[in-house]
């Protein structure tokens, strides 16, 4: 099992995650955040940290395993991140919104730890 990252975390990027996080397996796009499969331990500390409840274990990923894939991908692509960044400025009109991913995913990268 591994953790992984969902749409929540699209356009509100708090990343409390990434503090706690004892192996720094988080990695950061323009607006959402992910887990790197094969280097999370499966410990679960950032689970709790999340305000918008983005983070779950991969069993409860959608049954064609979505946010399983999309998280092993960018994890590869973007830049690791471990230090706590402010969130967006804008978040707070994000947190309820449901289907994120298809209205405003980037593939861009993040600036990680810069």
């Amino acid at each position: 099992m591994t953790y992984i990252v969902k749409d929540e975390c699209i356009k509100c990027k708090f990343m409390d995650c990434v503090e706690v996080c004892p192996v720094d397996c988080f990695y950061e796009g323009e607006n959402m955040l992910v887990i790197h499969p094969d280097e999370c331990i499966d410990c679960g500390v950032c689970e709790p940290e999340c305000p918008v409840d983005a983070i779950v274990p991969d069993t409860e990923d959608e049954p064609d395993g979505k946010w399983l894939a999309i998280n092993s991908k960018y994890a590869e692509l973007w830049p690791v991140i471990t230090l706590k960044k402010e969130p967006p400025a804008d978040r707070e009109q994000f947190e309820d919104e449901t289907g994120k991913f298809e209205k405003y995913f980037s593939e861009k990268a993040g600036t990680g730890d810069e």
